[in-house]
């Protein structure tokens, strides 16, 4: 699944030892670009860690997992990175400045001269 979301918040690393040896894992807050915004918490595992895509206030695309499963009879459901970039400037659907006008202005338009006669050509 494909999210397209502005970093809002990263929260603190978390590491630890396993038995698969160590691990890290880093919690983000994005919020989406639809017409109602929805704030999700990502999680993003071991070296598809990148602080330089990582700065609060960048906008990205992110490709996730979303998986749920059952503990003691409740659903806890995980979103799971596996791909992050910085979102190209094009592809921003909140874009900053918005497109000049295409009208044309009363100087590029035609200037019909009256007729001889009093009338106008139309």
């Amino acid at each position: 699944m494909q999210i397209q979301a502005k970093l809002l918040q990263m929260l603190p690393l978390q590491t630890g030892t396993g038995r698969n040896g160590e691990w890290k894992k880093q919690d983000i807050i994005v919020e989406t670009f639809d017409q109602y915004p929805k704030k999700i918490c990502i999680s993003i595992w071991g070296n598809k860690i990148d602080n330089s895509v990582l700065q609060e206030g960048n906008n990205l695309d992110i490709s996730v997992n979303i998986e749920s499963r059952e503990f003691n009879g409740k659903w806890y459901t995980d979103v799971k990175a596996w791909k992050i970039e910085l979102q190209n400037a094009q592809n921003n659907t909140r874009a900053e400045s918005t497109p000049a006008s295409t009208a044309p202005s009363i100087d590029d338009m035609p200037h019909f001269d009256e007729e001889e006669d009093g009338e106008v050509p139309f």
